[in-house]
């Protein structure tokens, strides 16, 4: 077990010798902890008859234990005040509570009882789907959502990132119990996971803990397969739905978690649609009054990543808003940022994550993220570091591969005529 500190941010780190990697930052001056079970694991690692099983066994972890059923679980958070949650993306799963730092142990037995030994009874999984096959139908019922999915499928082609992260109906009505106790087998082992705390809590504290609840775990997962991401060339994807709006994403291939070029997107997208004072913003919605939401942003997954710009509005005027959003576009490619635009964004970006670090989540979130996929801690003076070294010709140069004419892909959901010309992708 080695342990590493860094005084200067009252971070501590930690790898326990069946390699589960434990991260902590200790704040004083609040009486809450936040504590997040990271596992290395997505959507994209998954093959095409597992889609969704990931999100899926999020789901069901908190369905009952040997010694907890889904109610208990939540009772025993909550009646400190607490709360419980997870998430699924791409490329990883996040168990997080948020505790009085009384409740820390707590805390703890819980996350780690629903990893361990959740029991995932066939009546619940059976039950579990039909809530899955809700949420499902729930992003389809929701445009602005389903859109992105849309584009995804586009964009990423036969990319392990273009899958969504729900699965589809047919595959998630598949899953068995053997194929999630042999996924959580082959995916939640010690060098998949981390463990992130941010809050009024000793790192020693939470190293014990991790120990006692996570330190028999043994194995380890395969590594992640890199599979090049070839982003579509001009194609297009529109679907026909009775609504007011049609809602688009448009854009080309980002930077992935490891390209340096990360960072002139992020600027990038603060200058073209990040704020209300961005360039879509002002063109679309406040000049000329053609969107309601009216954005861009800029996605960085493991393995690959999209930068697009997203919007709403009448189909009468979306080949417009398309037109001009392609203009803004070409203008950025050809001439990047203005001075005044660039000093803003980088200034707007300090100002982001300065706010970031007010809240403990946030905190063990940047944690947890960096040890995941770096392996380290990025300090935020690095990241700061790293936006102020982006200049006028690294922000062409990541636009102009972004934003190449021919690597734009489109998706759109609206009430178009039937009789819409389109591409298939």
């Amino acid at each position: 077990m080695a342990t590493k500190v860094l005084n200067r941010d009252n971070i501590c780190t930690t790898e326990l010798a069946n390699g589960i990697r434990v991260v902590s930052e200790f704040v004083d001056s609040v009486e809450s902890v936040s504590i997040g079970i990271w596992i290395g694991t997505g959507s994209c690692d998954e093959t095409p008859d597992e889609a969704g099983i990931t999100h899926f066994i999020e789901h069901m972890l908190f369905k009952g234990t040997a010694k907890r059923c889904a109610r208990t679980i939540a009772d025993d958070i909550e009646a400190g005040g607490g709360q419980l949650n997870a998430y699924t993306s791409k490329d990883v799963t996040c168990y997080e509570a948020r505790v009085l730092a009384t409740e820390t142990d707590t805390a703890m037995d819980v996350l780690c009882d629903m990893l361990c030994n959740s029991k995932f009874d066939e009546e619940e999984i059976d039950r579990e789907k039909q809530v899955v096959l809700e949420e499902i139908k729930m992003i389809e019922d929701t445009p602005e959502e389903a859109v992105l999915d849309l584009y995804d499928t586009v964009a990423f082609g036969s990319n392990p990132l273009a899958p969504p992260v729900l699965g589809t109906a047919q595959s998630v009505s598949t899953i068995s119990r053997d194929k999630i106790l042999s996924t959580i087998a082959a995916r939640y082992r010690p060098n998949r996971i981390v463990v992130a705390a941010a809050g009024r809590l000793h790192h020693e504290k939470l190293v014990e803990l991790v120990r006692r609840y996570l330190g028999h775990l043994q194995g380890s997962a395969e590594h992640r397969l890199f599979v090049p991401l070839q982003t579509a060339s001009v194609q297009s994807k529109v679907a026909r739905r009775d609504a007011e709006q049609v809602h688009f994403v448009m854009g080309g291939p980002g930077a992935s978690r490891h390209d340096a070029s990360r960072y002139a997107l992020s600027i990038l997208s603060n200058c073209l649609g990040g704020n209300m004072s961005s360039r879509l913003f002002q063109e679309i919605r406040e000049k000329r009054g053609l969107a309601y939401n009216i954005g861009t942003y800029s996605r960085v997954f493991d393995t690959g990543g999209s930068f697009c710009a997203f919007g709403g509005t009448s189909s009468d005027q979306f080949d417009l808003v398309v037109e001009l959003t392609l203009a803004e576009f070409d203008r950025v490619r050809q001439d990047g940022l203005t001075s005044d635009e660039l000093q803003k964004a980088v200034r707007q970006m300090s100002g982001v994550i300065a706010l970031s670090l007010e809240g403990m989540a946030s905190r063990m979130s940047r944690l947890g993220d960096t040890m995941m996929f770096y392996n380290r801690v990025i300090p935020v003076s690095e990241v700061l570091e790293a936006y102020q070294a982006v200049d006028h010709a690294s922000v062409i140069k990541a636009a102009r591969t972004a934003l190449d004419p021919e690597c734009i892909a489109l998706a759109a959901i609206g009430p178009f005529k039937q009789n819409r010309r389109r591409k298939s992708s």
